[in-house]
């Protein structure tokens, strides 16, 4: 594509936002267009292919903050008629020479220039695309290969395998090198964005694994050993100290997520259950033990303390 070409395109318009709208903005409305116009759903629409490939150039440039101030940037002068063709080959940037304000070379050829290109250096690459996937908590922090179909040549739907890595976290990127849309240079690259279900039980921070652990009051009074599922599939055990209050976290050192060479931990943060209902010989222990501790008023020193 002709370096005149981009910076007469306004991508803000192909992605049907303001010119200040925030990162979060630019990327909602991209994901919303993707999904209506990505070719696995519109297969044999080559114009709206056409518009999935024009959306995905826009978000390319305006989701980078250096290219997006880049291209800012050029396109004022663009659209102040700050770029004269000149006649007979010269270089002219509003009647005068811009070699030091953009290094050189013809006026068309700046935004090339600008993305790492040239006119003058030889054929352009392909766009890079953007896709999105969804994969489960598990394979978020295991690892998985993600197979997907998708259209990105104009050729129908080819399959793409794509690898990620254990411990991505939720919005992260993966980079699938030439599989994107075609060009006389090779083809660009896909990017993925993931997207990661929640667990029914684990949740992270950062490299640590979190649990929320039932108990039962005895459990939590007497102290217990305790076993605890991992996500891996496993069970440890755990040990709950005698008077364990609800809110305590015990740590499961080594069992949390693996990224690189460093190793989470698995905290396990202690919920003592109250039943809803308790009759029968229960009733009368609890009634029993109610009367034993009848001279310690729990409540005594957090009284004195809200009256000070």
């Amino acid at each position: 594509m002709a370096a005149k070409d981009l910076y007469e395109k306004d991508f803000y318009k192909i992605l049907g936002v303001d010119k200040k709208a925030s990162a979060d903005e630019i990327k909602k409305k991209y994901r919303s267009l993707a999904r209506d116009l990505h070719p696995d759903k519109n297969q044999g629409d080559t114009a709206l292919e056409d518009k999935f490939k024009a959306v995905s150039e826009a978000y390319d440039i305006l989701s980078d903050s250096k290219k997006r101030a880049e291209y800012d940037e050029a396109r004022s002068y663009f659209e102040r008629g700050g770029f004269k063709a000149p006649q007979g080959g010269g270089q002219n940037f509003q009647g005068g020479d811009f070699s030091d304000i953009f290094g050189g070379g013809n006026p068309q050829d700046i935004f090339a220039n600008l993305f790492g290109g040239g006119g003058r250096r030889g054929p352009r690459k392909g766009s890079d695309l953007q896709t999105e996937a969804t994969i489960t908590f598990k394979e978020s922090v295991f690892g998985t290969t993600l197979d997907l179909k998708l259209n990105t040549d104009g050729n129908g739907p080819q399959s793409i395998s794509a690898r990620v890595p254990a411990g991505v976290n939720d919005g992260a990127k993966i980079r699938v090198k030439g599989k994107g849309a075609p060009g006389e240079a090779g083809p660009g690259d896909l990017f993925i964005e993931l997207h990661v279900k929640p667990h029914a039980t684990f949740s992270r921070k950062g490299e640590n694994l979190l649990l929320t652990l039932p108990v039962t009051f005895a459990e939590a009074a007497l102290g217990a050993d305790i076993k605890v599922p991992t996500l891996s599939g496993d069970d440890v055990t755990v040990r709950l100290a005698a008077g364990t209050p609800t809110g305590r976290v015990l740590r499961v050192k080594g069992r949390g997520i693996k990224k690189g060479a460093v190793i989470g931990d698995l905290l396990v943060t202690v919920e003592v259950q109250v039943p809803r209902r308790v009759e029968g010989k229960a009733e009368e222990a609890i009634k029993a033990f109610a009367a034993a501790t009848s001279d310690h008023d729990i409540r005594a020193e957090f009284i004195t303390k809200a009256k000070s």
